[in-house]
């Protein structure tokens, strides 16, 4: 076991009992909702990994060590602490080596997740190239993890503030299979369907656990995209939400915000220029996910 490993025991419990492992990022709980929902929204969604037969492991950088699986207290300090670190690739040794805290993003999540031998992570949606990256070329790190990194990642597609045709490009052109969960179209966060149809879909998640596990034995090295809408009766309408993004990007841009910070800029714009409806909707779609992630990852194993 690699040395800055550091395992909670339900997790030492579960990998001993040969028990699928469903990790969960912590960037969600520190950066991308407000306390105290954020906590409640961490708790419920390892409580709904249990209830489908697997063991959730929420990941973090703390004292030095990335913790595969966290505590109560735990929880409660990422939810609501400040200055709390937004962790991706290139930040992973420096807050490791500082002993700062760090949250890790779906990137982090990912590469911790296949030290500690974890083959699936439920997310909410994905990183990927920003609006106006012709200008500046931001790209999230997320995308490149998924070129080099075997990890299964159940999401509700990518968020809504991306360029998604772009981001659907650029995965392609990494060779990162995106594959449909009872949709034929890529989900588009809060929305369950952004109109971009994608290469693959599936009905049954027997078949996506096969396939997930065909590409890894062909040693077709990175991860997979699970894309699963969020249920409808929670969905917001493209009309809806698609000029509060654009506002919120805009009001972005002449405040030059830029880089990790801009995610959790925008989010919290949306959130309060919807009164609160995107940050339920938001809470649901990571239920939705942890529900249909925890069932492929007990279906892969039972294989």
């Amino acid at each position: 076991m690699n040395k800055y490993l550091v395992l909670s025991q339900e997790v030492k419990d579960g990998m001993e009992k040969g028990l699928p492992i469903v990790a969960l990022e912590s960037t969600i709980i520190s950066h991308g909702m407000p306390y105290p929902q954020n906590v409640k929204m961490a708790r419920e969604v390892e409580q709904i990994i249990r209830d489908n037969g697997a063991v959730p492991a929420t990941i973090a950088i703390i004292d030095g060590k990335i913790k595969i699986g966290l505590s109560n207290d735990e929880l409660e300090m990422f939810a609501n602490s400040k200055g709390i670190a937004k962790v991706s690739r290139r930040d992973l040794a420096d807050i490791i080596a500082s002993k700062r805290l760090g949250a890790t993003t779906v990137a982090t999540t990912m590469i911790a997740a296949a030290l500690a031998g974890i083959k699936f992570f439920v997310t909410g949606g994905l990183g990927g190239v920003h609006r106006g990256w012709e200008h500046n070329l931001d790209i999230s790190a997320d995308l490149d993890e998924f070129a080099q990194t075997n990890v299964a990642v159940i999401c509700a597609g990518a968020k809504s503030i991306l360029d998604l045709p772009a981001t659907l490009e650029y995965l392609e052109t990494k060779g990162v299979p995106v594959i449909g969960y009872k949709t034929q179209n890529l989900p588009a966060f809060f929305c369950r369907d952004s109109g971009l149809p994608l290469p693959m879909s599936s009905d049954k998640l027997e078949h996506i656990a096969n396939m997930i596990k065909t590409k890894w034995e062909l040693g077709l090295k990175g991860g997979i995209v699970i894309a699963n809408p969020i249920p409808e009766e929670h969905a917001l309408a493209p009309e809806y939400i698609d000029g509060i993004i654009a506002s919120a990007v805009k009001e972005a841009e002449e405040k030059g915000v830029i880089g990790k910070n801009i995610t959790p800029f925008l989010l919290g714009k949306i959130v309060e220029m919807t009164g609160g409806k995107s940050l339920e909707a938001n809470i649901q779609l990571v239920k939705h996910n942890a529900k249909i992630g925890a069932q492929l990852a007990v279906g892969y194993f039972n294989q």
